[in-house]
Formats: C-alpha cells, structure tokens, sequence
C-alpha cells in the first residue's frame, strides 16, 4: 500500500481520494431527503460507519483510521474559551453549558454501551492547551519565576506518568479457550452448584474435590477461596466471558472483559479501573489535583494582582481590561470546573477505600437494599469487606502485589 492507500471495513483496497465515492447509503439519504422520504432503519448508522473507517490521515505503511471522537476537543475547546474571553457574560453562557454537553454526551454514550475517546482526547488537550496559555500568556508578564514553572512542570509530567501507568491492565482474567470451556464444562458439572447471585449473573460454588482444581488452565487457581476473601463469599460464572471469577472481580459491559476487584470504568482513561491499576488511578488524580490547583494560584496572582485567590476567581475587576488578561481568567475558571468535578470524584475514592468497598459494590448495595449509607450518602458501607480504616489502606496499597507463599508444612 502507497501511503494514500488503506483496506476498507468491506476488505477491499481503497484510496483516499475516492473518500466521497461509492457511498450508496449516503446517496439514498441525500435522495430520500429531497424528496421528503424518511430513511429505511439503520441507514444513518451504515451512514456513519461509512464515515468512520474513511476519516484517515495518510502514512508510510498505508493511510491510518482516525478515531472521530479525538477531533472535536482539538477544535472546539480552543474556540468556546476564545469566543468566551471576548465579554464575561459569553463566558458564563460557555463555562456553564460547556460541563452540560459533556455530561449529555457521557449520557448518551453510556446508554449505547459504546467506548469512546472523546473524554480521553478532552482531557490530555485541556491538559496541554492550559499549560500552553500558561507559558503564553501568564509568565511573560513577569510575576512567576522559573522554579514555579520548573514545579509545574514536574508535576504535569508526573501526572501524565501516573496517568499511563493508569491506562494498562487493570487486572483482566484470562479469556478461556473453546478447549478449556469444554473440558471445564464436562469436568465439573457434577460438582457445581448454581445459585443467584447479586448482579444478575449465577454464583458458582464448588465441592471439595474441586475447589483445589485449576479453572480455565491457569495455575493461579481462580476458583479457590484467597486469603482476603471471607469463607462465605461465593464466587460467580460470568456467561459472557464463560469463566469463574474470583470474589469482588467483575464483568464490565464497555470492555467486554471480566477484571479482578472492578471498581468502575473510567471514561477519563477510556479504560477499567480494577486491581492492577486502582493505585496508578488515584496517584494520577491526586497529582492532577495538586498541579491544578497549583496553576489556578499562580495564574489568578499574577491577573488580580493583590487579592487572594478566593476573592479573585469570583471578584477580579481588570480580568477583561485586555485579551491576555481575558483569556487567562476564562482559563482559571475553566481548570476551576474541572478540578471541582474530578475532586468530588477523588474524594468518592479516598472515602471508598477508607471503607475497603469498590464502587461497583456501591451500585450492587443501593440496587439490592444491602448497603449502610454513610456521611450523607457520600459512601455505601457494604460491611462485607470493612476491617478498619488502617486495615483497609493497608489492604489497598497492597494490591496487585503477589499473594504470599506458603509451603507444605505450613498448609498441613
């Protein structure tokens, strides 16, 4: 393949200047509209599948499909926070709208199950954009010193470290071959017991024959009971991945994978959030926090000079007296919303963990009536898993850690 060249979702080879030809779909669209004619079913998402697997950028080994949900942040963040610096009164149209769309999108991508990049893409470009109006517009005027830009810096670098530390496994169970399902099947339909379980999947207890048996070839031995686990907790057989899981490990509908100790899948990551990586998520929401918060400071000192930051991010007279000024302001307040809504999210986890319950558990305990609301709701105590608040931190900064070896004499 030339560099213009690609395969299309049909196998066929295809070129990007035919992008607009051959759309049949498209053309009976654009027909039936003229015509006043309403479209047969499924011709938009033909439409849009179309459009999807032809939105590429050419490259050396053939041209390379973009995902269309990275575009729209690139472009309509900078113009919104432009368009918002011209008058305070369009800025409050815009940063209060703004969260709104996202949260209509977040919802209408939630309800269709589907993975999506957009917030992926929103939050590294606010990311980038905020520390380029910061070197752009805040220190040319004269007021932060190179070490604070060092600091901030560092800890952008570090978050975006955490973050793609983050971003990699999550501690999925291992996906049993066709082999493996049937002899896993036949081995041990005489010794499984199927009861209800709380999220709607079958829990599956095994005798003890088979409760030493290795499950789905793997030699971790999924199927027997770890050292965190209380006796009475049952494990569960996901249909959909056709393996057993561990206790408190989970199904996720977006991933399509089963992953050890689920807390939830973030759409900020575009990625679950489970056992492997729970720690990296909330290292790279802390640093986030802290780097924010420390931009927002430097940034509102050198707009408002002589007010401290709290009187200045709602009272700061000369924010609009120029453009620089105008856009800094719009970005402080900008990074505000933001790292208010991932603080709220942050605070969630920390109170989650002090009462060693994930937030899938959470859900499960609302939905089934089982759980203990505490601090006015803030946290859903499921009383399953609670040790104690120092217990429950030790709990989770060991995770992902190997479990302990025992020996034979010991077990005996």
């Amino acid at each position: 393949l030339c560099c213009c060249e690609y395969v299309d979702r049909k196998g066929e080879r295809n070129h990007l200047v035919a992008c607009f030809c051959d759309c049949e779909d498209l053309d009976e669209g654009c027909e039936r509209w003229l015509t006043c004619k309403s479209l047969p079913p499924g011709t938009l998402e033909r439409i849009a599948d179309a459009i999807a697997d032809r939105v590429r950028v050419p490259w050396f080994t053939g041209a390379v499909k973009i995902n269309i949900s990275l575009v729209p942040p690139l472009f309509l963040l900078p113009v919104f926070l432009h368009v918002a610096a011209l008058h305070f009164l369009l800025a409050l149209v815009i940063l209060t709208s703004l969260p709104m769309v996202v949260l209509w999108y977040y919802y209408l991508t939630h309800r269709r199950k589907e993975r999506t990049l957009f917030f992926l893409s929103l939050g590294l470009f606010s990311l980038g954009y905020m520390y380029y109006v910061f070197l752009q517009e805040v220190v040319p005027r004269g007021h932060v010193g190179y070490s604070q830009v060092v600091v901030l810096t560092c800890g952008l670098i570090l978050m975006l470290a955490a973050l793609s530390r983050a971003k990699k496994d999550p501690g999925y169970l291992p996906s049993p071959t066709s082999n493996d399902k049937s002899s896993c099947q036949v081995m041990d339909l005489p010794s499984k017991k199927v009861t209800g379980s709380s999220n709607g999947l079958h829990g599956v207890t095994t005798s003890g024959a088979t409760s030493g048996r290795t499950v789905n070839g793997e030699a971790k031995g999924y199927s027997r009971l770890s050292a965190e686990e209380p006796e009475g907790i049952k494990k569960d057989w996901c249909t959909k991945c056709q393996l057993v899981r561990p206790a408190r490990a989970g199904h996720c509908r977006l991933c399509g994978r089963c992953v050890r100790r689920l807390d939830h899948h973030c759409v900020w990551i575009n990625s679950c959030v489970g056992e492997q990586n729970h720690q990296a998520f909330i290292l790279a929401l802390s640093l986030f926090m802290l780097t924010s918060l420390y931009g927002i400071l430097l940034t509102l000192d050198t707009v408002c000079r002589g007010r401290t930051p709290f009187v200045a991010l709602f009272y700061c007279p000369g924010a609009y007296s120029d453009y620089s000024s105008a856009l800094s302001f719009t970005c402080v307040w900008y990074c505000a919303i933001v790292t208010a809504g991932m603080g709220y999210i942050l605070l969630i986890q920390l109170l989650n963990i002090s009462y060693n319950v994930t937030e899938r558990e959470a859900r499960l305990a609302l939905r089934d009536n089982t759980g203990r609301r505490l601090l006015g709701g803030l946290v859903i105590d499921t009383g399953q898993y609670n040790r104690g608040f120092l217990c429950n931190w030790g709990h989770f900064l060991s995770l992902g850690s190997p479990p302990p070896q025992h020996s034979a004499e010991d077990i005996v």
